[in-house]
């Protein structure tokens, strides 16, 4: 006979990734699209090097280069919360 209680909570459900929420996914997509000229998306995620590089890349080609982070800021939006963080919070993917 098992018990069930505090040390032996009994059978735990199956992992149900439709209720995963990423943290950073929304808010990491929104400042690529919004503020990816100063590399605030990268610096948010914690890329310090990487958002310096935005911000030279920015300068160097009179903002031209503001479109990587806005297809980065597409991309974070349209790929699954799970599959973010374990891209680029887990496994800390630089660029796209």
């Amino acid at each position: 006979m098992e018990t069930y209680g505090y040390n032996n909570p009994g059978p735990q459900p199956a992992y149900d990734n439709r209720n995963y929420r990423s943290e950073k996914k929304l808010a990491a997509g929104l400042l690529g699209i919004l503020l990816g000229a100063f590399g605030a998306n990268k610096f948010y995620l914690g890329y310090i090097n990487e958002g310096i590089i935005q911000i030279v890349l920015n300068i160097v080609t009179c903002g031209l280069a503001t479109v990587i982070p806005f297809i980065e800021g597409i991309i974070y939006l349209t790929m699954s919360d799970e599959q973010f963080d374990r891209t680029y919070v887990q496994d800390r993917k630089p660029w796209f």
